[in-house]
């Protein structure tokens, strides 16, 4: 049986930043999860925190990975939230996942890996090849991410201009 998806505009246009929020959230989440289960704990190609001993490296993984799963719970919650609000707009959702995710991935191939240098995505390689896919995907989704913004809001602007001549 097919589910009938009901979109509520009003709804949805009221609560367009909180759709978009709910993205971020769970865009930075999701990513920096991805990155600590990955990188950190199944390649071992860096620990959050490189500077010091193998047990703070572990300490400062486990606030990490602490960080992500607040975050993408968070963003789960508005979901829920605008779920319940009859509000969820997928649209608006992506383009704020894929910002979010692209924010903190840039974040943190520039100003953790080469300003603050508290780690490096691998040692004892060449690292711009890295550096260059890293930074460049991080790019791409905040790119992405942005022009499903911009779509979702022009979605709705063309659905008020319907609505407006259908009255």
């Amino acid at each position: 049986m097919a589910v009938k998806q009901v979109t509520n505009w009003p709804n949805r246009s009221k609560f367009d930043r909180k759709n978009l929020w709910a993205g971020i959230l769970f865009g930075l989440g999701f990513v920096a999860f991805l990155d600590e289960t990955l990188f950190h704990q199944l390649l071992h190609w860096h620990k959050f925190y490189d500077k010091s001993t193998v047990a703070i490296g572990l300490v400062s993984d486990g606030l990490f990975h602490a960080f992500s799963w607040f975050a993408t719970v968070g963003g789960l919650y508005l979901v829920a939230d605008l779920y319940r609000r009859n509000a969820f707009w997928h649209k608006m959702f992506w383009g704020g996942k894929l910002l979010g995710g692209g924010a903190f991935q840039l974040y943190d191939g520039t100003i953790q890996h080469k300003v603050m240098r508290i780690h490096q995505i691998r040692y004892h390689v060449d690292i711009v090849p890295y550096d260059l896919v890293w930074n460049g995907s991080a790019v791409l989704m905040i790119f992405g991410g942005l022009w499903l913004i911009k779509s979702a809001r022009g979605d709705e602007r063309a659905a008020e201009r319907v609505k407006l001549h259908a009255t």
